[in-house]
């Protein structure tokens, strides 16, 4: 498994000429390929879950069917990191500059092979490189257990309404020491 910033996958499309083993090694050419891959990603995860954690409805106001210009401006702005797996991204992570992880999805064909782990692992080391001083997120109920092994700990339980479908999340954090 290699993780890889996004920029390095898509570097083409932003004339970068540096040279990378991400790059090199990528089968995705261009900012729209690494889009629909991410996307779709994103949306092959969520609908992964099992029906009796959320249900359908809950899963369609949570991830309808992607619309890759929005994801492709999405994707420029957060710049997530990507973990690659034979030539496929098997999930990817965002972190913003204040802390927030905005994003954690693992393609349902790479669950439980430790490339959430890897992600947030680099992720971490990142955000003490960068000085930030505490990380926090949003969980799933599926993602709660995840980031609790590593040592964040539930602020609030967190209930959202979309489309008058009610969805839950925990708002969780760790100060980084």
């Amino acid at each position: 498994m290699k993780i890889c910033a996004y920029y390095e996958i898509v570097k083409e499309a932003y004339n970068d000429q540096k040279a990378s083993d991400c790059g090199k090694t990528s089968p995705i050419n261009g900012t729209m390929a690494a889009t629909q891959e991410i996307a779709d990603l994103f949306y092959q995860a969520v609908w992964a879950i099992n029906d009796e954690i959320y249900n359908t409805e809950q899963k369609r106001v949570w991830a309808p069917e992607p619309d890759y210009k929005v994801w492709q401006k999405r994707l420029a702005q957060k710049q997530p990191w990507l973990a690659i797996i034979d030539q496929q991204i098997a999930g990817f992570i965002e972190l913003d500059p204040d802390g927030h992880i905005d994003c954690t999805y693992t393609h349902p064909k790479f669950q439980g092979k430790g490339v959430a782990s890897a992600l947030y692992q680099h992720l971490e080391q990142e955000a003490r490189h960068r000085g930030i001083g505490r990380l926090y997120v949003e969980a799933s109920v599926v993602a709660k257990p995840f980031f609790q092994r590593r040592g964040l700990t539930q602020l609030a339980e967190n209930i959202i309404r979309r489309e008058n479908v009610t969805l839950s999340n925990f708002t969780m954090e760790n100060p980084l020491r």
